[in-house]
């Protein structure tokens, strides 16, 4: 028969079978910044999750995380705070400008650097500038700092419900490293070296744009025809034009309700990165560049701001050439 301490002891462990100090041991602090419509509700994933011992937060706009801090996130004062306090950091900043204006300084990230960290950038961004910031890191941090690139599918939905697409580049070591920590927020995968995370990214997006610009046009041309734009879009869900993105915009391209959840405007900006590839890949392209027009076009129009649906409604301005 078990002894009263045995028995205290085996009512702290939890299923996996590890008394609180080996899990504690386990898990793993993580910084977070950009608390925007998607850093939201992955950093309340984060929260919940067995592989994170803590979460802390920056925002140059505080008002904007009270909802994290009630939630147990704790609000650092400065990026050299966070990063203090952090095994994994995670950017989910639109873009690595907006990271590089955190790094310098003596309230910065790099002030911070007093152990091993991974940084991972969530962002949709160019592979060659990930690989050109991790070298920067390495040298200013005597190899302390190691970057993951890692972007995300799936928009604010995925994001909330933790079935984020997690396209990951980075060597088998630095992912081993934050695998947990992603899985919190979705389906990670290494795709291959840094920066393989980006390409995979810019790869999603090509389809994504053609997708909607798809959905989008047909919509316009079944309205004008007189068609019901619901039942269509019902029907296109049970056969071959049924897409996640579908799903997901089915209703807002019904109600032509444009307001924001990824705006169409950073679609620009992937599919530049999609050119790079391309570029650097020795591929045509000929879908590819017409995307990248009419997306410019879209964001000339003043309309970027706004939902990706919304390219329906620019569709729907421009004249029949």
């Amino acid at each position: 028969m078990s002894s009263q301490g045995e028995s205290r002891k085996d009512q702290d462990r939890n299923d996996d079978g590890l008394p609180p100090d080996r899990r504690k041991h386990n898990r793993v602090r993580v910084g977070l910044f950009g608390v925007g419509n998607m850093g939201e509700p992955m950093t309340m994933n984060l929260l919940a999750s067995e592989a994170v011992s803590s979460v802390t937060v920056y925002s140059r706009n505080p008002s904007r995380l009270s909802r994290v801090e009630d939630a147990g996130a704790s609000v650092a004062s400065t990026p050299r705070e966070l990063t203090k306090h952090s095994d994994v950091i995670l950017s989910v900043l639109p873009d690595l400008p907006q990271l590089r204006n955190l790094l310098e300084g003596p309230d910065g990230i790099l002030a911070g650097v007093g152990h091993p960290i991974v940084v991972v950038i969530v962002s949709t961004s160019s592979p060659s500038a990930v690989r050109a910031l991790a070298a920067e890191l390495d040298g200013a941090t005597g190899g302390l700092v190691h970057l993951v690139d890692a972007p995300v599918s799936g928009g604010t939905d995925g994001a909330a419900s933790a079935t984020l697409s997690i396209m990951a580049g980075g060597s088998e070591d630095d992912f081993g490293r934050v695998r947990d920590v992603l899985a919190a927020m979705g389906t990670p995968v290494l795709l291959g070296p840094l920066g393989s995370g980006e390409v995979a990214k810019a790869c999603n997006q090509l389809v994504v744009a053609a997708t909607m610009a798809a959905l989008s046009e047909a919509t316009v041309i079944a309205e004008r025809s007189g068609l019901d734009v619901a039942a269509l879009l019902g029907l296109f869900s049970g056969g071959y034009a049924g897409s996640r993105l579908l799903d997901s915009r089915k209703q807002r391209l019904i109600d032509k309700d444009y307001r924001v959840s990824g705006p169409a405007g950073f679609m620009v900006k992937d599919l530049r990165f999609a050119t790079d590839a391309a570029t650097a890949t020795n591929t045509a392209t000929p879908q590819l560049n017409m995307l990248s027009q009419l997306f410019t076009s879209l964001v000339d129009a003043g309309l970027g701001d706004d939902d990706l649906s919304v390219l329906q409604k620019h569709i729907a301005s421009l004249p029949r050439s």
